[in-house]
């Protein structure tokens, strides 16, 4: 079974951290062992098959309430929620490629070396730039490694087109996203309040997404939403620091 990263504590190495095991309504939990025996001698009804672990307390109020295991639904489900959303739409992007980019038009131009950064116009970008001139947000962190993967080479030169339509496009490192200890799932969060978490197969095709307003779920997500924005990097910038070497 599939096991979701729902987060870490504060620490820096991303310990103690809960799981959660898709399919079932468990948690599974990482922490260090406790091998103290007064602590074991205390316990009740304690198995030998059964291992005890430490964490903090915070750890279990910021994740171990979340909601019941989540229905998947089709991506289209969600699609009205671009258009109507009031204030921002914010994605994080974390997979090193996308089943839907190989299969684009776009995709055997780039393998080719054409230039597919001056995109004409569809129906995503028109929608996008109907609702930035509303004055709404639509923002995006992608996930990168170094050097990039074929996968995210192409997004990085497709941005262009997305960017003039009004997209802000940010871009963090994985490495930097471990050492926050941000999540490595993919998502789209709407007015801080409606959080849309993406499922995929080995082969980086969405199968869906898990809808939720749940408290307990979106919270963390804006907190996730705030530590990735103040540390990614411009779309822009990130593009000139490949050029340069830097």
């Amino acid at each position: 079974m599939t096991l979701r990263f729902l987060g870490p504590t504060s620490d820096d190495d991303g310990r103690p951290a809960l799981y959660e095991i898709e399919g079932t309504d468990e948690i599974l939990v990482q922490g260090e062992r406790e091998t103290d025996p007064e602590h074991i001698a205390q316990l009740h009804d304690a198995k030998e098959s059964e291992a005890l672990v430490r964490v903090p307390r915070n750890l279990l109020s910021r994740y171990a309430l979340r909601s019941p295991a989540l229905e998947l639904q089709q991506f289209a489900s969600i699609s009205g929620l671009f258009r109507d959303f009031e204030h921002t739409a914010w994605r994080l992007e974390t997979r090193r490629g996308y089943a839907s980019d190989r299969n684009s038009p776009k995709w055997a131009r780039f393998l080719v070396g054409e230039d597919i950064a001056g995109e004409p116009d569809n129906p995503w970008r028109e929608n996008l730039r109907a609702q930035v001139s509303l004055g709404k947000r639509f923002e995006r962190v992608r996930v990168v490694d170094q050097p990039l993967t074929q996968g995210q080479e192409f997004l990085r030169a497709s941005a262009p087109s997305n960017v003039a339509a009004g997209e802000d496009i940010r871009t963090l490192t994985h490495t930097r996203v471990q050492q926050l200890g941000l999540p490595d799932y993919d998502l789209w969060l709407f007015d801080s309040k409606i959080l849309a978490r993406f499922a995929f197969d080995n082969e980086d095709t969405t199968l869906g997404v898990y809808l939720t307003q749940d408290p307990v779920e979106v919270l963390p997500a804006c907190q996730v939403r705030d530590a990735a924005w103040h540390h990614a990097v411009p779309a822009q910038e990130f593009a000139r620091r490949g050029r340069s070497g830097v």
